[in-house]
Formats: C-alpha cells, structure tokens, sequence
C-alpha cells in the first residue's frame, strides 16, 4: 500500500511548508501522483490555509486534500506544539478518502470538525464516526476545517476509507477509583445530589486515593467522572462509559457540579486522571485493535486530546511512543483536538481527555 507521512516545520509560517510536507511524503511513498491527502496546520495558517492547500495540491497533483488546524500536530516521526508546522499523509492509488453524502450505518467515516459545528443531530445521523475537534490552545479558534481542497464553511467534513479496512478504538485512560458505579438517587441540572443514601460530595472524597488526602481540598482537575451505558456491572470492564469533568464539590449541600447534566437513575463512577494508567489502556486499546483486523495495519490515524500528549505527559508523548513500539514503522498522522469521535455502545459519542485510534490495512472498506 503507498500511504506515507511528511512533516514540515519553520519558525514562520508559509504555504512553502505544506509544499515541503506534501512532497516528502510523495516521496516516500514513491508517488508521482496522490489520490488523496490529508492535511494538518497549526493555528498558524488558520486564518487562511487556502495558500497552503494550493501548495499541497500542487504537490500532489491532487485536489482531493482533507483536514483542520489544530493546536499540535503528529506523525510518526515526531509531534510539533508551539510552532508553525504542517503534516500530510498521502495515498497512492487502491486508496483514498472519499466523500459520503448519505451515510449507511455500517460506514466508518473519518470524521473533522470545528466546536460550533458539532451538534447532537448530525452525530447521531448514519455512520460510524471517529475522528477529532479543530482547534487552538485557547478553545476560542480561529478553526478551520476542509475537503476538496477548499474550507468548508459549516466547519464539519466526513469521508470513507476507501480500500481499507478499518478498526476503531478508544483510549480514555482513567484509574478506576469506585469499586463499582453508583446510581444517582437525586439530582439538579448539572449538581448530582446524591448517590444512595449518601451525598455525591461524601462518596468522592471517601474514594481520593491516600497519597492526595494530605491536601486541603480535592484537586478537581485530576478527578472524572464516568456515565456508563448499558449494564453497569460490566459497563467498566467492556470500556462502555464516557468521562466527564468535574466542575466543583459543594460543601453546603453536599453536592457535586458536573460539566453535563444527569439524572436520577443514571450511573457514574469516580476516576482520577493518570500517566501511568493511560498508558497501560493506551498499550491494551493498541493490542485490541491488531487482534480485530487480523493482520499488520498499514497505516494508522490516531486522535488524542489536548489534554492528553506531552502535557499529560510531562513532556514526551507516551501514547505516540507506545504506538512507535507497538507498530514499527507503519505510517500516522494525527492532531491534538478539543474533543474526540467514536462510535460506543451503538452510537456515536463526543469524548474528552481520550485518544481515539484508527488502525487500517488494505483490503475491504468494512470489516
């Protein structure tokens, strides 16, 4: 399969980088001529990525260019936050990314999209989405996202994997605090009341692991939540839960605000935010996947939170590490996003804090 990768990077920025980016990877791939590319800018080129989409085209000779700008931006070579850069993947041809415009349900669709233009309605529509959320550090943009070579003004573009067969899983990468979810007896918009007999607020600090028990408060920005689906006795082990922030504990009334809404009779768990258990699911998420397709995959497209990557971290991105390890020079691309799609319990999810991987290898689009 010719499927390569280039990365082009420069203290400023210009459309030459993505000419540089684009030609590497035809070389690579030894490719005079691409079906198709995929294309990721920093937030350098957002205001304006048409220059650096010609470019790429140029490169190419190819028109069908995909992606967004993000805040950091991967291959498998290397990752580049903090600086003007640009990354392509190109397919030869037996591959390709093509546009669906009336999705089945069975279709696997590399999934791109801007914050303002994800809504509920259009993600639970036909399709099995996976993918990320354009955008900047700030959350605040500017964001862009195109197909064709041109922007999209409704800031969303989906496509097929044509050519390839594709297994999509989900790293969320949390240590498992509660012994088993709770079901929430009483809440109040985003405050959950009580869990039981017991207040939300009680429950949570009975499960903060010791060795963050000295503070004075509980360091919310280390703590999730999980909402399962399906049967909550198995919900963790299966992986079908989805996470959540947790905004803040409420002495008074022993509650705790969470960043969405839930209601009584739902279940949740409490969860703590973890390098060393985020690689651990990282490395399982990655083992999984190679048993589903069966085969080495040739190429790899992999989504991971802003929060996650070499933040998260400390400094080096572990997950990318693992996925070098685990799939020795098999070609990735991948941004770091506001947000991560995935297809879980039978329908398409908008996650947080995880890392959404595609593995694909040649053969039919669906497996």
């Amino acid at each position: 399969m010719q499927v390569a990768t280039g990365l082009a990077t420069h203290p400023s920025a210009s459309a030459d980088l993505a000419y540089q980016a684009v030609s590497q990877a035809m070389q690579k791939a030894d490719l005079s001529i691409a079906s198709s590319v995929l294309l990721y800018l920093t937030p350098d080129f957002a205001r304006d990525p048409n220059p650096a989409l010609h470019a790429a085209a140029r490169a190419a000779n190819c028109t069908q260019i995909m992606g967004c700008s993000a805040a950091g931006i991967f291959t498998e070579q290397d990752w580049v936050l903090d600086a003007p850069a640009v990354v392509a993947m190109v397919f030869g041809s037996g591959v390709s990314l093509l546009p669906v415009h009336e999705p089945q349900e069975a279709d696997l669709l590399l999934t791109l999209a801007a914050p303002s233009a994800v809504h509920t309605e259009w993600l639970e529509a036909g399709g099995r989405r996976f993918g990320g959320v354009s955008g900047d550090a700030t959350g605040q943009g500017p964001f862009k996202v195109w197909q064709g070579g041109r922007v999209i003004e409704q800031g969303r573009c989906e496509a097929a994997v044509h050519g390839a067969k594709g297994v999509v899983g989900i790293s969320q990468g949390v240590r498992v605090l509660s012994e088993h979810p709770y079901e929430i007896s009483r809440s109040k918009g985003f405050d959950v009341l009580t869990l039981g007999m017991q207040s939300a607020m009680r429950v949570l600090e009975r499960e903060v692991p010791l060795e963050l028990r000295s503070s004075q408060t509980i360091p919310l920005h280390l703590f999730m939540v999980g909402v399962t689906y399906g049967d909550p006795d198995t919900a963790v082990s299966d992986g079908r839960y989805r996470l959540a922030p947790i905004v803040s504990v409420n002495s008074e009334d022993g509650s705790v605000t969470l960043s969405q809404v839930l209601s009584p009779g739902q279940h949740l768990f409490w969860a703590l935010r973890q390098p060393l258990a985020a690689q651990i699911d990282m490395r399982q998420t990655a083992e999984k996947l190679e048993q589903e397709l069966a085969c080495a995959p040739d190429f790899g497209l992999f989504f991971p939170c802003m929060g996650r990557g070499p933040w998260f971290y400390g400094g080096v991105d572990r997950d990318i590490e693992l996925l070098q390890h685990q799939f020795p020079d098999m070609p990735m691309i991948g941004f770091y996003g506001n947000g991560e799609f995935a297809p879980l319990n039978g329908s398409n999810q908008l996650f947080q804090y995880a890392g959404v991987l595609g593995l694909f290898a040649q053969g039919n689009t669906h497996v």
